[in-house]
């Protein structure tokens, strides 16, 4: 592996706790905090990192299983903590962060580039239940990594930028029937279904089918709903939707389901299909 090679790995991706690492053997970012610094640290430390490897963390809304860690991250730890004033508005009202945000905040404005450490950032909308909600998209030497987590509902934008990326990370929450059928309460699954809620597998798989394109070459699935899916019925969702349009998974791109509450294989992004 190579200084400049991207890599990816989720260390944990669901309604329990997000987080994920993107950047090269030597340096990177953190995009969410939703598990304990603790972890977080542990996980870096199997891939030879630590904090001081860590250029900043990018927050995608204000939710707890998004930014529980934000506060030991920025005010004890001292990493910058990256996103939209009303993010850090929502982030600061949020009771689960017990140390508030005061030194460490650093602000973007949503769908204007910016750049960290040669990557370059762009924000993009996505409809939520939260004070605000974004998606990012990085480019860094000639890649296009995309991440879009509790999505209620896709959006012209996220399309255009799937049309362009050649990594997706992307919400498959889950299985219709299984959240008819199973256990919430009625108010709770009218919530998950909403504009503002989160994403199903077929909704998943008609998006990527939609905007597939020569050079989209991995898709990871995140926030599979532990009650409501499971990764073989989201992969096999969409790998069926996929497969109806002409698209094999394996040949014309490498899908998989990221694991809910263990971190993930270190995946090196490039040119190639991950196999």
């Amino acid at each position: 592996m190579t200084d400049n090679q991207l890599i990816f790995r989720s260390f944990s991706s669901g309604s329990s706790g997000n987080c994920y690492y993107l950047g090269t053997s030597q340096w990177g970012i953190l995009i969410d905090a939703g598990i304990s610094a603790r972890t977080i640290q542990k996980n870096l430390r199997e891939m030879g990192l630590d904090y001081a490897n860590i250029m900043g963390v990018l927050i995608t809304h204000d939710h707890a299983d998004h930014i529980r860690a934000v506060g030991t991250l920025g005010e004890r730890v001292h990493l910058p903590i990256y996103s939209t004033r009303a993010i850090h508005d929502g982030i600061d009202r949020n009771y689960g962060v017990r140390e508030k945000l005061r030194t460490s905040q650093r602000y973007f404005e949503k769908g204007v580039e910016w750049e960290l450490n040669g990557m370059k950032i762009n924000t993009f909308g996505i409809s939520h239940d939260s004070t605000e909600c974004v998606g990012y998209v990085i480019d860094y030497l000639g890649q296009r990594f995309l991440i879009a987590t509790d999505c209620g509902e896709p959006n012209l934008t996220m399309e255009m930028y799937i049309s362009s990326a050649n990594h997706v990370v992307i919400e498959a929450n889950h299985d219709e029937q299984m959240l008819l059928n199973g256990p919430y309460p009625t108010y709770l699954k009218q919530r998950i279904l909403s504009p503002k809620g989160h994403q199903s597998n077929f909704v998943c798989g008609q998006l990527l089918a939609k905007n597939w394109h020569t050079e989209l070459r991995n898709v990871f699935l995140c926030h599979l709903s532990n009650e409501n899916n499971d990764p073989d019925v989201a992969i096999n969702t969409i790998k069926d939707i996929l497969l109806d349009e002409g698209i094999m998974p394996g040949e014309d791109l490498f899908l998989t389901a990221l694991e809910r509450t263990k971190p993930s294989t270190i995946y090196t992004l490039n040119e190639n299909i991950i196999r």
